[in-house]
């Protein structure tokens, strides 16, 4: 599958490797493009060749445009900055978490993190997941060797259940569990000082985490 992701912060660039690992086609962006630099001198392109197994560098847009699949994990707060048309009909993942004091004051119309944007990409078919975990965590916990529910739990949230499916099988090829937190506002379960958030749980103990 060819995925775009939209950020090469800590996590896209956990995930960028990962899913190139798995086998996957993997572009990453960020809203400067393929020579900007992302850490000291390294460009964004000079990360890509880092990373290796041809993952591509690209400006946003493209990256979008590229994907079958599309992951975004720039901050909350930089929402519009999301290219909406080459989104379009493509499955997103929403791996991004709103914290006031980094992004400011947002009115979600009281809508959850994820509803929110899903109405900023009406046509796209957004999934959260990836929101609870960290990068080091990302890096280091998946293990393709174990049973399903013994494997670190990655919780998942959408109101496309076919989209939902294919991001099950991404998060289970890179070693770990998706576990299921229902719809896009169910997903407030799984958003910042909520018990599931950040806790290091095995897919069994993350539905019962969900029974409490």
């Amino acid at each position: 599958m060819k995925i775009g992701i939209l950020g090469a912060g800590h996590i896209g660039k956990a995930l960028a490797r990962l899913l190139a690992e798995a086998g996957h086609e993997v572009g990453i962006s960020n809203s400067r493009g393929p020579d900007s630099v992302v850490e000291g001198t390294q460009t964004l392109r000079d990360l890509a060749h880092e990373i290796g197994r041809g993952v591509k560098a690209f400006s946003n847009e493209d990256a979008a445009r590229f994907g079958e699949l599309v992951i975004e994990t720039i901050p909350f707060g930089k929402y519009m900055d999301m290219p909406a048309v080459q989104m379009e009909g493509k499955i997103v993942i929403d791996t991004a978490n709103y914290y006031p004091e980094r992004d400011g004051q947002i009115d979600l119309g009281g809508l959850s993190e994820s509803a929110f944007i899903a109405r900023h990409l009406p046509k796209a078919r957004v999934v959260k997941a990836f929101n609870t975990i960290s990068a080091a965590h990302l890096e280091t916990l998946g293990d393709v060797g174990k049973p399903v529910g013994e494997r670190r739990a990655i919780f998942i949230a959408g109101d496309d259940a076919e989209a939902k499916a294919v991001v099950t099988r991404l998060i289970e090829e890179i070693g770990f569990a998706a576990v299921d937190t229902g719809s896009l506002e169910d997903s407030r379960v799984q958003q910042p000082g909520t018990p599931i958030y950040g806790p290091d749980l095995t897919a069994t103990q993350a539905r019962a985490a969900l029974q409490k």
